[in-house]
């Protein structure tokens, strides 16, 4: 077998076909990343005239000792538990990138580690790929640990909903029923979701904007969105969904609530006093007091409707979420809510909307993306775990991230530098504080 170059078709005609693939591994996300300073290599060993397997590698040069590095994002494309076909093509790539002066070759497999279950617990008897990690060790990949906390450049821990061809009606009896309350209560205050056009990605940053100040990370240039959605948008890979709620909306359907609830406990109270229908006395005053008590609620609810309209209008948006589409899954990368109206709680509508998505396009599953592999209540991320972990769905932890090493020396000499260069930004990071 012998590795080659191949040209952007070629490499797509056999990743498309791959089970492993993701957006991570497009012609399109080499134009994405080629915009910032990488440089993709698509690569396939052959036999013959068939690819064994097959990589988009990113290379980045550091210009000031003529060395690269390489990066394969959720790559490679081959069947790891292969020791054979994984044998040859690590001595392929290294001595590719020997030639290309490379330091080191960095991978994130896309397959999991052992399977979990909605809790994070391990699976009695479930599927692994341990067999897979240990050929990687085995041929000179250096592992980065079973890490827990999102401390590596693509999440190791997930949460998904499998698709696998259910109805919308299946989906939602796997979640929490106070997950199915709030898409209820969003739906009945006039939330909406939609796909935004390229003019309105100004929206979605104000959203991240707001987001990154109050979880404290450090937002994207607008510039990078149009980036991405010049790179991604046209193919079908990205789309950006954003929530809206319709204050009119909200105030009609508030309204009927009202007259329905006013007229019912009218009837109830006509027809015990006038003894028309036979009532248990306790149950009566039970349902008066519930229905005073709605009233109360959507009276206050309406004067509310009216200071929000002074306030944004008859319409606001409230969060959006960026979805990457590729492959097997419908991926939601990242997102975000206006904090000055998060009681509406419109994550809930858009990651919905996002299921539908798959649902209704036969996709396998509904990727929430990154999580912590901590599942312990002091954890200050647990509240994410379970906010995802309400939908249903169950816990991936992947096999992790990996070195492989390609020079010893410069490899040492970047770490050092690497390490050298964060210090630095954490020294200055306490300053500005």
């Amino acid at each position: 077998m012998k590795l080659v170059k191949l040209n952007k078709e070629e490499f797509k005609k056999f990743a498309d076909k791959h089970e492993q693939i993701t957006f991570h591994q497009t012609k399109e996300w080499g134009n994405l990343k080629s915009k910032n300073n990488w440089t993709p290599y698509y690569i396939g060993l052959k036999e013959k005239d068939e690819i064994k397997a097959g990589a988009l590698i990113l290379a980045k040069n550091i210009p000031i000792i003529n060395k690269k590095i390489f990066y394969s994002p959720r790559g490679f494309l081959i069947d790891y538990n292969n020791k054979q076909l994984l044998t040859e093509f690590t001595t392929e790539i290294k001595k590719l990138l020997k030639k290309e002066n490379g330091i080191l070759l960095k991978i994130d497999p896309y397959i999991e580690y052992q399977e979990r279950d909605n809790n994070g617990q391990i699976v009695e008897n479930g599927h692994n790929n341990k067999g897979a990690y240990q050929n990687l060790v085995k041929l000179g990949y250096k592992h980065f640990g079973f890490n827990l906390m999102q401390d590596t450049l693509q999440p190791r821990w997930m949460h998904v909903i499998e698709i696998n061809n259910r109805t919308e009606d299946q989906i939602q009896q796997d979640m929490e029923s106070k997950t199915r309350q709030i898409l209820r209560k969003n739906e009945k205050a006039g939330i909406t979701t939609r796909e935004i056009t390229k003019e309105e990605l100004p929206i979605f940053k104000e959203i991240m904007e707001k987001t990154s100040d109050r979880r404290e990370f450090i937002d994207r240039p607008l510039s990078y969105y149009e980036s991405m959605w010049d790179s991604l948008h046209d193919s079908g890979i990205m789309k950006i969904m954003i929530a809206e709620i319709d204050f009119n909306k909200f105030k009609k359907n508030t309204n009927e609530e009202l007259i329905t609830t006013e007229k019912n406990l009218k009837e109830r109270i006509y027809k015990h006093d006038n003894k028309l229908l036979k009532m248990n006395e306790k149950k009566y005053l039970s349902n008066n007091k519930q229905d005073e008590e709605t009233i109360n609620r959507l009276n206050k609810q309406l004067e509310k409707i009216e200071e929000y309209k002074k306030i944004y209008g008859n319409k606001k948006t409230l969060g959006g979420i960026l979805f990457l589409i590729y492959g097997n899954e419908v991926l939601s990368l990242y997102g975000g809510t206006d904090d000055n109206l998060m009681q509406f709680q419109s994550a809930y509508t858009v990651h919905y909307a996002g299921i539908k998505y798959a649902i209704d396009h036969k996709y396998k599953r509904y990727n929430f993306y990154g999580i912590t592999g901590n599942f312990n209540k002091d954890n200050p991320l647990y509240g994410l775990y379970l906010f995802k972990k309400s939908f249903g769905g169950h816990v991936v932890e992947l096999i992790g991230e990996f070195d492989l090493i390609i020079s010893p020396f410069w490899y040492h000499m970047y770490n050092l530098a690497f390490k050298t260069y964060h210090n630095i930004k954490l020294i200055k990071k306490k300053i500005s504080k």
